[in-house]
């Protein structure tokens, strides 16, 4: 993509408008170290008591776990993703034990610091050249059973990942929402002092 539509209303590092989550991929390989280097992003985001719940589960192409993950997705995630490089799980685990406890008790922020983990990520694979997108539809039942992930972990996303390909390769209801999607005025997100939004 050689001009971002993206405008920020407020000075911000360009690296902001940038990321974007396409569905058009090349399908190439991705290799290993690469991909560590986005989970190692996501590693340093800050956390509540420094208790870093998140947990990522993830499949390259071309590897054993591959096709175990692609049918994880629901069918239409699963007819574009197919063409990813690699695919992953985001889960972060429900309990911490507080400095000086010694048993754990429910961590009432784990899908606060988990989100704060994966934008950590999604910014180290669009710094790096790559490009990821997080989805919702994905069969969490399955998901749980297949990767043997226990009770006290909830499960939140996937994520597929990989070299921004031709959006020709999509099918036609598709190309035309292959760019980087507008964001709403900051005055319908942010309020000084009271909701008022």
């Amino acid at each position: 993509m050689s001009i971002n539509p993206r405008i920020a209303d407020h000075p911000i590092d360009p690296q902001f408008t940038q990321r974007w989550s396409p569905r058009a991929f090349t399908g190439e390989s991705i290799p290993e170290q690469t991909l560590l280097s986005f989970f190692e992003a996501a590693r340093w985001a800050p956390s509540a008591y420094n208790s870093q719940p998140w947990r990522f589960l993830y499949a390259r192409r071309d590897t054993p776990n591959w096709e175990r993950f692609l049918g994880l997705l629901n069918e239409f995630n699963h007819g574009w993703a197919q063409h990813a490089s690699a695919l992953v799980i985001v889960i972060s685990k429900t309990t911490f034990t507080a400095p000086g406890a010694s048993e754990e008790t429910p961590a009432l922020w784990h899908t606060f610091d988990t989100g704060s983990a994966w934008g950590h990520l999604a910014l180290q694979a669009s710094n790096s050249g790559w490009h990821s997108h997080g989805m919702a539809g994905f069969d969490q039942e399955l998901t749980r059973r297949e990767l043997k992930i226990p009770e006290g972990y909830a499960l939140h996303a996937a994520v597929a990942i990989g070299k921004l390909g031709d959006k020709a390769s999509l099918p036609d209801y598709l190309q035309a929402r292959e760019i980087p999607s507008p964001r709403q005025p900051l005055s319908a997100l942010v309020a000084e002092g009271d909701f008022s939004l």
